[in-house]
Parts: C-alpha cells; sequence; structure tokens
C-alpha cells in the first residue's frame, strides 16, 4: 500500500470508528442493546485498526488486532491501559451479545461504555494526527 492509499484507508478507518460510534447511540436510543455493544465494539475495533496501519502493523484477525495493539500500544505505554482492557472487554460482550441464545444486555450495562468508547477513539485519533503532523 503507497502512502496516499494508506492516508486514505486511515482516514476512512477513523471516520468508520465515528460513525459506528453514532451507530450504537441511536441503537441504545431505541433499546437495541445488544446491537449497540455490537456497534461500540466495531467503533474501537475501527480506530485500532486504523492506528495499526498508520504504523505498518500487519494483522489478519480481531484476536490478532488486539494482541497487537496490547504489544504496540498498551504494553508501551503509548496509550493508557485502560483502552487494552476495553478493547477485550468488548470483543467479549460482543460475541456474548451476537451468538449467545437468549441473553439481553440493557441501559444499565451498556451507557456507561459510551464515555469509554469516544475516550478511546479520541484518544487513537490523537495519536494519528500527531504523527501525521
Amino acid at each position: 500500500m503507497n502512502t496516499d492509499d494508506k492516508l486514505e484507508y486511515v482516514k476512512y478507518r477513523i471516520d468508520s470508528a465515528f460513525n459506528a460510534y453514532e451507530a450504537a447511540k441511536v441503537l441504545a436510543e431505541n433499546g437495541f442493546w445488544n446491537s449497540a455493544v455490537n456497534r461500540l465494539y466495531y467503533a474501537v475495533f475501527y480506530a485500532v485498526n486504523a492506528l495499526l496501519v498508520q504504523n505498518e502493523i500487519h494483522v489478519n484477525s480481531h484476536s490478532g488486532t488486539r494482541s497487537q495493539f496490547s504489544i504496540h500500544y498498551i504494553k508501551t505505554g503509548k496509550l493508557d491501559k485502560k483502552f487494552g482492557k476495553l478493547l477485550t472487554e468488548l470483543y467479549d460482550w460482543r460475541q456474548k451479545g451476537d451468538y449467545e441464545n437468549i441473553f439481553d444486555y440493557n441501559a444499565e450495562s451498556v451507557e456507561p461504555l459510551f464515555s469509554q468508547v469516544i475516550e478511546m477513539i479520541n484518544a487513537i485519533d490523537g495519536e494519528i494526527k500527531t504523527k501525521n503532523e
């Protein structure tokens, strides 16, 4: 991937992160809690993916994404460890909400995630913009 393509892809992924976050808010406002968790997970996944691509860290799976994010950004202290925990928690919650039978999240469990997710996306976006300057 050449530099221009990489920059365009990274921008697309960050935009996708913010869009998925907004979609999660709409779903939550309408009581679709499992779907909101799904979108919150993908919001942080897209942001992490953008960061990894920008830094030419190649992954082929969700577990690879979590692992490489942890190695390069959490364990090094570049980003707060709470973001690594949030990514893992949202992955687990998405799996549970999407694939387990007769399981539903509720407002009490999901609403606190919104502030954490937007904080993480903004931190990653800031990290990306810092490198692009």
